[in-house]
């Protein structure tokens, strides 16, 4: 019996009106990286101020991404504000990186959630306001992977290792990264 050339999810199933990850496009992806193992791909983001700590993120051709501050910072409460776009960056890495690896180990999986949780010191105020001696950004980050697949809890224990192992922005989170900064 030959594998599935996808692996359907809860929210990818066809019946949801989406297409599934097609397994032979991973495969190609999987090539491509192998052939050139030390390419590096720069992104971009623009970002521009709207007013007060609202801003407009443009990526690519994509409608522009919005970053605010709740009203407790001062912000107009429109979206998540830049820590909590960070943490959103982070769990949906992890799950692109677990959907993708299932999909190549020819896991079905029928559904997947996380839950991140970050811990940080905003006394200073974005340098306003405390600057004493303190962790800046986040200290701990926590993540609950709720993952139901075909294969036994062990395997996707297993997968989830692997996974934060390989994530671009759980190795971002994790490491230290050059910056930097210049006015022009």
């Amino acid at each position: 019996m030959s594998e599935p050339a996808t692996a359907l999810t809860g929210c990818l199933a066809p019946d949801a009106g989406l297409d599934p990850i097609d397994k032979s496009g991973l495969e190609g992806l999987i090539a491509k990286g192998k052939e050139n193992p030390q390419a590096i791909k720069t992104l971009k983001c623009k970002t521009v101020a709207e007013g007060r700590f609202r801003h407009a993120n443009y990526i690519r051709n994509l409608e522009p991404y919005i970053v605010d501050e709740p009203p407790a910072l001062l912000g107009d409460d429109t979206a998540p504000n830049p820590s909590e776009a960070s943490l959103a960056a982070l769990g949906s890495c992890v799950a692109v990186g677990l959907h993708a690896n299932a999909v190549a180990r020819g896991i079905t999986v029928q559904s997947l959630e996380l839950e991140l949780e970050g811990d940080l010191n905003i006394t200073a105020v974005w340098g306003t306001g405390d600057v004493s001696a303190k962790p800046v950004g986040f200290t701990d980050v926590r993540i609950k992977v709720d993952m139901k697949a075909d294969c036994p809890q062990e395997e996707i224990d297993a997968l989830v290792n692997h996974v934060i192992q390989w994530s671009p922005v759980f190795n971002t989170f994790s490491r230290p990264v050059n910056m930097i900064a210049e006015t022009v």
